[in-house]
């Protein structure tokens, strides 16, 4: 379906320091672009005006300001639009504010610009749901289960808290003995499990806390500290509900909020609480009560998930890299994905060589078209605005792209906008943004595509130590392995990390400037690069899977570039693979390849395919003689470009045994030999008047010979 798109341009009533003009041409594919110095009040008029005129399906409008787009968007409903059909872009926080006027006008239309591709890129809806109860366990916060007793069936676990003296109304709520030992299960379906050493049988008759060691005995709930002594006092009860040697008990609940859990994922899983409690935390928790309904995040395609066959583990990426306990292995060889408990982080899809998984939205495409759209030079045939603010003392002169967290980090680059109205030394460089839901979402994929399409250098802007998601330093090792990458491609580091303080903007424009003055002049040309996301028609595997994205990507980068290796190291999706002499060319190997990398010719000899391997480690795992060894690194030698045409070359010279009787081969040698050796002496004899083995025969021959053997 083709939309009619309007772009509107405002100056926030010329507090915005942009040329309208400038911003105007530099917007492309779309109806009509317009603009105002007071859109949201002077403007209106002219902009229902124009919908009518231009019969207008979707609008692109700059203003961050809530009340600004309130007003813009129940003027496009008025004209008969749909409240979705307007889409924001922030120019003023994220541009006119931050940086100097050229620098801001350009940013503005190439936001525009990619803001126009990413919605033609928007996935059709889809939703998820499960079904759950009301009941929530919180451990050792009284005040939270007082909060939730209305609306839930609240368990306050006590995990050693005495709430005799807490000041909230228990009333209704169900209190549980004893400390956490684990906490299992998924939202709907959670276990607690318990340890005390009071039995449930106690009927708190103060007795042992009169007896017991001083502050050791808890009066409500009654229980006792692990660390108690044994002695005497323990026989005070009269119901015999003392039992120091600990038992325990399981506490089932749908939500559970454990406020000060350790050890468990940062992000947690849905339904699953374990950060301070505030009134956010209250909502999240009565709004899943019941059940819940929410958007389909992922695409899976598990007949191309390299996860492992024949009781073989392959490939872990994707459990491994789950900040949110949504992938599992339930068996050795399947892996498993919750769609309920995924938080839409990206983590399992960037980390998936195969393209098994991937995120609906924003999808890999989208990504790409957006930061395609971001680096093009923005020129029109004559030349226009854009391209003459291209020159050594205007605009952006080089060109980053910032990969944005959408939660804390794009929040504190709103925050240094406002302080920069005020203060000029919060300006940062006009670096070009593309919004993800977590960081988690960017691989070496990703990276390596934005250079290919021109990027000077990659930002990746996260939310640092406290990310809700993957942690302390979530990215240090992905940058670590680019910049290996670039360097041996020949164009130097070129990758970084930052997580912006909200309260220390300096620091961050400190940082940011450094990089991004420390890079030298790309020389890839912007704009001459439209991904495909795949390395050759005909592969099962869809576009945009990290491995074919970013070989694709590494490609168009060594046709401007000189690398420094013929290894290009740092990219794990690429892997090389070799062959000792220990190999009898069992066809295990290319049996569980799930890209099809390996084959066994007819004349016995082993084959590899360097261009679809996806590192999975399945071959290696599954050879029954040890004797394949896999390498990690991008070998540009073995690609079939650098080979006259050739994908598969062949890593192991194996030899063919032929048939004493019809001539045909039937088996390796070393296979024959193997075979030979295992059960030959349980076959010795069974045709005494035959010169030859019986391992020297093809199967329909090694019948008829014992046939006429009469079967001995």
């Amino acid at each position: 379906m083709v939309m009619n798109v309007g772009a509107f341009v405002c100056s926030c009533a010329d507090t915005c320091d942009i040329d309208l003009e400038g911003v105007r041409e530099g917007v492309s594919d779309v109806e009509v672009v317009a603009s105002s110095s007071h859109l949201c009040d002077d403007g209106l008029p002219a902009m229902a005006h124009l919908v009518d005129e231009y019969d207008l399906d979707q609008l692109l409008v700059t203003t961050p300001e809530p009340r600004c787009q309130d007003a813009i968007r129940e003027t496009a409903v008025s004209q008969g639009l749909h409240p979705d059909a307007t889409a924001f872009v922030d120019h003023r926080e994220g541009a006119a504010w931050v940086h100097d006027r050229d620098a801001a006008t350009e940013k503005t239309a190439r936001l525009l610009n990619a803001r126009r591709e990413s919605l033609a890129h928007e996935p059709v809806s889809r939703t998820v749901s499960r079904d759950a109860g009301d009941a929530v366990a919180v451990v050792g916060d009284p005040e939270t289960a007082a909060a939730l007793a209305d609306t839930a069936d609240v368990t306050l676990v006590a995990n050693g808290a005495d709430f005799d003296d807490a000041d909230a109304d228990l009333d209704g709520v169900s209190l549980a003995r004893g400390r956490v030992v684990d906490v299992v299960g998924e939202y709907g379906d959670f276990e607690l499990e318990l340890r005390a050493r009071v039995t449930e049988d106690c009927i708190s008759c103060m007795d042992c806390v009169r007896e017991g060691p001083d502050g050791m005995v808890t009066r409500y709930p009654v229980d006792i500290d692990p660390a108690a002594p044994d002695g005497e006092w323990a026989d005070c009860c009269p119901v015999d509900a003392i039992d120091l040697d600990g038992v325990e008990r399981t506490v089932e609940a749908d939500q559970v909020i454990f406020p000060g859990a350790t050890g468990t994922a940062t992000g947690g899983q849905i339904g699953l609480y374990l950060g301070p409690v505030d009134g956010a935390t209250i909502a999240a928790v009565e709004d899943l009560l019941g059940g819940v309904q929410k958007p389909k995040h992922l695409d899976l395609d598990m007949d191309i998930c390299a996860s492992g066959e024949s009781s073989q583990m392959g490939c872990n990426a994707c459990v491994d890299a789950c900040p949110h306990d949504a992938v599992d292995r339930p068996h050795v060889d399947e892996v498993e994905f919750d769609p309920v408990a995924c938080q839409d982080c990206g983590a399992c899809t960037s980390s998936c060589p195969t393209g098994a998984v991937q995120l609906r939205d924003p999808s890999n495409e989208r990504i790409a078209r957006e930061v395609e759209t971001l680096l093009a030079p923005g020129t029109d045939d004559d030349g226009g605005f854009l391209g003459s603010l291209r020159s050594d003392d205007a605009g952006i002169e080089t060109p980053v792209i910032a990969f944005v967290c959408s939660e804390r980090a794009a929040d504190a680059l709103r925050r240094y906008g406002r302080r920069a109205r005020e203060d000029d030394a919060v300006r940062y460089p006009p670096v070009l943004p593309v919004s993800v839901d977590c960081t988690d979402t960017v691989g070496e994929a990703h990276a390596m595509h934005a250079l290919a399409a021109g990027a000077a250098g990659v930002a990746i802007v996260g939310c640092g130590g406290d990310c809700l998601h993957s942690g302390p330093d979530p990215k240090a090792e992905l940058v670590r392995r680019l910049d290996r990458a670039t360097g041996d491609l020949g164009l130097g580091e070129r990758v970084t990390f930052l997580a912006p303080d909200p309260a220390e903007p300096r620091a961050f424009v400190e940082e940011l400037s450094g990089f991004v003055a420390d890079l030298d002049p790309t020389p890839v040309p912007a704009g001459d690069h439209e991904a495909t996301g795949t390395v050759r028609e005909g592969k099962p595997n869809p576009p945009f899977n990290s491995h074919d994205w970013a070989l694709e990507s590494v490609r168009v980068l060594l046709d401007h570039v000189e690398p420094n290796r013929e290894v290009i190291r740092g990219l794990t999706d690429f892997g090389w693979m070799e062959v000792s002499d220990a190999c009898n060319l069992t066809p295990t190997c290319s049996t569980m390849c799930p890209t099809d990398a390996i084959r066994r010719t007819d004349d016995a000899d082993l084959q590899f395919n360097h261009e679809d391997c996806v590192n999975c480690g399945l071959c290696e795992e599954g050879c029954p003689e040890t004797a394949i060894t896999m390498h990690d690194g991008l070998d540009l030698s073995r690609l079939p470009e650098n080979r006259e045409g050739e994908r598969w070359e062949t890593v192991y010279e194996g030899e063919m045994r032929t048939c004493v009787r019809c001539g045909k081969p039937f088996a390796s040698e070393g296979t024959a030999e193997h075979v030979a050796g295992e059960v030959g002496d349980l076959v010795e004899g069974v045709a005494p008047t035959d010169e030859h083995s019986v391992f020297d025969y093809c199967g329909e021959c090694r019948a008829v010979l014992l046939f006429e053997e009469g079967g001995r």
